[in-house]
């Protein structure tokens, strides 16, 4: 069955298994190593956790065989980043419960969720408390800077205005070019020189942009400042939220410093 965001489960489940990297991170800082059986191969964080841990596929490409043998007692998935078909498929014998994460007015009560499903209510309000601080402490920016981010190359893909990359960049002062757009839409050189683009991000995941690349596009965009960029930063939901402020702000800080 596919738990409702507000249906509590009847037990505590002590079999979980997770289908989205940012919310692995946050059961790992809601101390539940011991209960997490399973989760995907990107789920990287905590490295102990990738190593050890049963890998249950991809978030689009899930062993659906291999989650029904290990008998979880919980699943967590999310809206976007799992394939519709197979939580589906799942939730016919498993308990799942799914996310839908926005921005950051949704990822702060899906972390009081968690903690309610997983009865770790006290640290999961804990780590939302800290999060809301941190984003306080975020500088106001000096003025906004037109930016693309790019999550994808051959073709471009960048990020629209529903998504919780787009509510990233604009709480650290980065105006999403492509902000008349939704979901991660294909784009051009051509479009972001004409759209009066002064910064592109290029995001660590889920294409992994490197320094070649970079340097390609400031070839074809001279003038136009381009950063490698952290993409956990940015996408991930979960704990990654109290490492988030501060890195926008010293991103930001790196852009402009040169600025008179």
């Amino acid at each position: 069955m596919i738990l409702k965001v507000t249906q509590e489960l009847h037990y505590t489940p002590a079999r979980i298994i997770s289908l989205v990297p940012s919310q692995t991170a946050l059961l790992h800082h809601l101390e539940l190593d011991a209960e997490v059986i399973g989760i995907t191969k990107f789920c990287i964080h905590p490295s102990t956790w990738f190593r050890e841990k049963t890998r249950i596929g991809g978030t689009k490409t899930l062993h659906l065989e291999k989650i029904i043998a290990l008998q979880p007692d919980l699943l967590i998935a999310n809206r976007e980043e799992n394939n519709q078909q197979e939580v589906e498929l799942l939730a016919e014998t498993l308990p799942v419960w799914v996310t839908d994460v926005k921005n950051l007015s949704d990822a702060l009560p899906m972390i009081k969720d968690v903690g309610k499903l997983t009865r770790k209510i006290n640290l999961s309000v804990q780590l939302v408390k800290k999060i809301e601080a941190a984003f306080q402490q975020l500088d106001s920016p000096r003025k906004p800077i037109r930016t693309a981010y790019l999550i994808w190359k051959d073709p471009y893909m960048t990020i629209g205005t529903d998504t919780f990359i787009h509510d990233m960049m604009t709480r650290g002062g980065f105006v999403n070019i492509f902000s008349n757009q939704t979901r991660y839409p294909e784009c051009s050189i051509e479009e972001i020189r004409l759209l009066g683009c002064e910064l592109v991000l290029l995001s660590s995941e889920p294409y992994p942009f490197k320094q070649k690349h970079l340097d390609e596009l400031s070839k074809l965009l001279p003038g136009t400042k381009i950063i490698l960029a952290n993409g956990e930063m940015f996408s991930w939901y979960g704990s990654h939220l109290l490492d988030a402020p501060a890195y926008l702000n010293q991103l930001y800080e790196a852009v402009t410093q040169n600025e008179s």
